[in-house]
């Protein structure tokens, strides 16, 4: 059952609405694997669900750097027995498109995961990394 969700598009709005450290965004940045984690996490926590998705990226047409091109999408999800896991995608496209191929592995990686099915992720239990 969907329980709600958020648009935090500034950092500020990631920090007052799900948790994230300013400490955090500022040493990793808002596009990163640490800030689609604590997103997630902060997600589930605040609306007591099992399952959270959580998006960052730079779709362009400007914002992109040599680290972090255009395209750039970091996703991250949090399942309360699992733990928290993301993945970072470089989508080719225009802005829309970029968006548009987010939203949907977004929710495919999500759909994998409710089925027990797995996707080369990086993953995060009990302070332990793995990818």
């Amino acid at each position: 059952v969907f329980q709600g969700g958020w648009i935090t598009y500034s950092n500020a709005m990631k920090e007052a609405h799900l948790g994230v450290s300013p400490q955090l965004i500022a040493q990793h940045g808002a596009v990163s694997q640490e800030t689609v984690m604590a997103m997630a996490e902060g997600a589930c926590a605040r609306s007591g669900a099992s399952l959270a998705i959580s998006v960052s990226g730079v779709a362009g047409p400007g914002g992109g750097t040599a680290e972090k091109p255009v395209g750039t999408v970091w996703i991250g999800l949090h399942d309360t027995q699992l733990g928290t896991r993301a993945r970072r995608f470089v989508f080719p496209g225009e802005r829309d498109t970029v968006r548009d191929r987010a939203a949907k592995t977004a929710l495919q990686l999500a759909r994998w995961l409710l089925r027990g099915e797995d996707a080369p992720m990086i993953w995060e239990r009990a302070g332990e990394r793995t990818s």
